[in-house]
């Protein structure tokens, strides 16, 4: 989560990476980087208040920032850090940021506290308490712009203005670059033929040391390479750092494993961001050789051929853009589930904790919450049998409405689901495919990404109608939409994990789905043994979300749909800020 033992503000040099440090040159196949994580992102937070309290006699206040975290499953407050203090002003822009780590999956709970600083002292309490405002970091992050507005509260009967929290991710290690090289001239290794050339490219590190980043494809019997064109990560190249040295080896490649060394030479991203020129065209040098040889002048040269950075998209930029991720809910009324008055039953209310479906609902939506605007989302239930008439529905609107599903926030969702159990007989079968297909019709009418839908099935078993839910899951995995499906009880679960598609990809009548768009879990394997159902429902939320960016990411790169642009950022009025450190 945050690097809470870090001061505010400051990154940790990076370090070796997730590549190991160069050992044996095995294998010749390309070390490709680590799998990106989309969910994960670093972010600059930006904090500006509006109309403080004014608790100086004299002058106006001089406001300071406090901000907290929250441990997930724990009540404790910790001070992650603090602004600068601004003299004199009741509208003030820090300059000081506050740089976190975001995780679309979890939900981190934040509270900013503002005083007015009346002397040098580091003690809070010496202060004067101007308010204070609760968030979590995924409103901030779903807000327009990723820019929140928001009342300081927490002194009764005044109005304490508002604080601005802006969001903005930090970039720089987005990027990737498409390179190819060439050699001419290699030193001739082998006895019977030419050499077998590839190349290991490394980056330095902070302590002088050298990390493998990349190796070429081996080009055999050749003096006069050309290696294919590659792609790596700025950060695997050099750390983002594009004065670091980056140190390219040559090697003949031997089936024993025993690579000749041809020689090397260095360079860095800047001089490789020159593209095609004569500054990138380097003498390859072999340092025993050159030692022993007066004459010699190099081992052959190596020549870049093409450079083409490209920028990574990330899920935010299209969160940022405006894109709404809209969240419905179907809960299994079957009558396996036990009747809800038995205290057995999965639908069990009981008074003092949350059974199962609620748990699990409330986990989920409580963090895809903060993504949409309106914060309206349609419930629905199947398999039970509806007032007055008795009639079996698999997709019936929790709140009574079939024409407005909707329930406002995720309590709204949870009345009506409580609402539903005294009025409906739960019954059977368990079937996915009509509230599958309910969601796909609103996902079939917005595919220009500016919207995207996930669905969250809780369910207690065996599935009914197997062969109708994997053909709507195939035509489903063609719209902006992902599936979540959790397993409340004691079931076995076998054909959830088929329609999972991690290990094989789900098909129906030979066709097979564009995309993974499913993820199941068993609740059961996320219950705390010591009973902490808020640590239960983090680890839950935390394995189920942690797909949506990837899936969302893949639905926007199939269809090339660019992210929107973000609104333009707030201009603070101008006022003179004094800054006292």
């Amino acid at each position: 989560m945050f690097g809470l033992e870090k001061p505010a503000g400051r990154r940790e040099p990076g370090g070796s990476g997730g590549f190991p440090k160069m050992a044996s040159v095995g294998d010749f196949n390309v070390l490709s980087s680590s799998i990106p994580d989309h969910s994960h992102a670093l972010l600059n937070a930006s904090i500006g208040c509006r109309n403080l309290l004014d608790r100086d006699t004299f002058s106006k206040s001089d406001p300071i920032c406090v901000l907290y975290t929250q441990a997930i499953g724990n009540k404790e407050w910790r001070e992650f850090g603090r602004t600068e203090v601004i003299d004199n002003t009741l509208n003030p822009d820090f300059v000081r940021k506050f740089i976190m780590d975001y995780f679309f999956e979890e939900r981190e709970n934040l509270r900013f506290d503002f005083y007015d600083v009346d002397s040098k002292s580091p003690n809070l309490s010496k202060h004067d308490f101007l308010g204070q405002m609760f968030c979590t970091l995924g409103e901030i992050v779903g807000s327009q712009g990723s820019r929140l507005e928001k009342s300081i509260v927490g002194i009764p009967g005044k109005k304490c203005g508002t604080v601005i929290v802006t969001a903005e991710e930090l970039g720089c290690c987005r990027d990737s670059v498409l390179m190819q090289f060439c050699a001419n001239k290699l030193d001739k290794k082998d006895f019977f033929g030419k050499s077998d050339p590839f190349l290991v490219f490394h980056r330095s590190n902070e302590d002088g040391s050298f990390t493998i980043c990349h190796k070429t494809e081996v080009i055999k019997n050749t003096l006069n390479p050309v290696w294919q064109a590659f792609k790596i990560s700025v950060r695997a190249l050099c750390n983002g750092d594009y004065d670091r040295t980056i140190k390219v080896e040559v090697y003949d490649w031997d089936r024993d494993g025993s690579h000749d060394f041809i020689g090397e030479f260095t360079t860095s991203y800047r001089e490789l961001s020159r593209g095609q020129s004569q500054f990138n065209v380097y003498e390859v040098i072999n340092p025993k050789k050159k030692g022993k040889k007066k004459k010699y002048v190099n081992s052959g040269t190596v020549t870049l051929l093409s450079f083409l950075i490209e920028t990574e998209v990330s899920f935010l930029d299209y969160i940022k853009g405006g894109t709404q991720i809209n969240f419905t809910v179907a809960i299994d009324f079957t009558a396996s589930n036990g009747n809800p008055s038995q205290p057995t039953s999965l639908h069990y209310m009981n008074p003092y904790q949350l059974n199962a479906y609620g748990m699990a609902l409330k986990a989920v939506g409580e963090i895809i919450q903060d993504y949409d605007s309106d914060k309206m989302f349609p419930a629905l239930g199947f398999g039970a049998r509806l007032p007055p008439d008795g009639r079996v529905s698999h997709e019936f609107a929790l709140n009574g409405n079939p024409q407005n599903p909707y329930c406002h926030g995720i309590d709204g969702v949870m009345e009506a689901y409580y609402r539903s159990l005294k009025s409906v007989q739960l019954y059977g079968p368990t079937n996915f495919a009509p509230v599958i297909n309910h969601v796909a019709r609103y996902a079939a009418s917005v595919k220009d990404g500016s919207q995207y839908f996930v669905l969250l099935i809780i369910t207690d078993g065996v599935i009914s109608d197997m062969a109708q839910t994997k053909e709507s899951i195939v035509n489903a995995s063609k719209l902006p939409m992902s599936i979540i499906i959790v397993g409340v009880g004691p079931a076995e679960f076998d054909a959830m994990e088929e329609l999972d598609g991690d290990v094989v990809r789900i098909s129906s009548r030979g066709k097979f789905a564009e995309r993974d768009i499913v993820q199941f879990v068993p609740f059961r394997d996320y219950i705390d043994r010591s009973g902490n159902h808020v640590l239960s429902m983090a680890r839950l939320a935390k394995d189920v979300l942690a797909e949506i960016p990837e899936q969302f990411l893949s639905y926007m790169r199939v269809r090339g749909i660019k992210p929107s642009p973000a609104p333009p950022p707030y201009t603070p009025p101008i006022h003179v800020l004094q800054t006292q450190i």
